[in-house]
């Protein structure tokens, strides 16, 4: 995504110079197939544009929509099908995290109860644009989970595949928006969606480029929830270092890391 005004989204350059985000989607080899938490946009989107995506996000986001970019291509050249993707974890079903679902349709999609019914329902107007029928017209398989489970790293979670893969509910930025703890060997990665934005809102002194900080407070559906849950994930990422790496969907930096990992 190629939104304008680099140092207010980037905090780097110069507000005339052009941004980078990403839709960073974790891609997990079980076994039996492989898993996905979030998508990004689908083949579809990439097709049809501001149709499937709307006016709004296309403006703002200015995603780049290469094909070769999607989940499945990516899938692809690993040299699995689309059937191979067993599982997907969105981590919420905004338009630029659910996207690649039509991709999938033979896979199983776990989502909370809350997320999927305010996708389905979409009863404000915020939702209205957030959500995109088109990306859910196919019917997907659901499996819908309440929160209420055991505790993960003192945070609630609900165990999703088995005790490797677990939902994490941090609700705010939409009603029913979850992270997505991953077990790798010693440590656990945590999908953390749009919980935070920007790789400084983990710091003990947060910060946050003015562009993303204004869109995080403009589209969160409970602003108060969205920060203490944030604020939970910063102790977290201060307290269990050596136990859990933390990552956004949408951070370049923290992007950057894994790519040269």
């Amino acid at each position: 995504m190629c939104p304008f005004g680099r140092s207010i989204v980037n905090g780097t350059g110069s507000f005339f110079e052009v941004g980078r985000m990403v839709a960073h989607v974790l891609l997990i080899e079980g076994e039996d197939g492989l898993v996905a938490v979030d998508t990004g946009v689908g083949l579809d989107d990439c097709r049809e544009g501001a149709a499937r995506l709307g006016h709004g996000f296309m403006a703002f986001a200015r995603p780049t929509l290469d094909p070769a970019e999607t989940l499945l291509r990516q899938v692809e050249r690993l040299g699995f099908r689309a059937s191979d993707v067993k599982h997907i974890l969105p981590t919420h079903l905004d338009v630029d995290h659910a996207g690649g679902l039509p991709d999938f349709p033979e896979a199983t999609v776990h989502i909370l109860e809350a997320e999927k019914t305010a996708a389905i329902e979409r009863r404000t107007l915020p939702e209205r644009l957030r959500y995109r029928p088109a990306q859910l017209a196919h019917g997907p398989r659901w499996k819908v989970y309440e929160p209420g489970g055991e505790r993960w790293m003192g945070l609630s979670s609900v165990r999703a595949l088995s005790d490797d893969v677990v939902l994490v509910p941090t609700y705010g930025h939409t009603r029913g928006h979850a992270c997505v703890a991953v077990r790798a060997g010693e440590k656990w990665l945590l999908h953390c969606g749009d919980a935070y934005f920007f790789h400084g809102e983990m710091q003990p002194e947060p910060t946050c480029p003015p562009a993303l900080r204004f869109f995080q407070g403009h589209v969160a559906i409970d602003d108060r929830a969205r920060l203490e849950n944030q604020a939970r994930l910063r102790t977290l990422h201060a307290e269990r270092k050596a136990d859990v790496e933390l990552f956004s969907a949408h951070c370049i930096v923290e992007f950057a890391r894994y790519q040269a990992s």
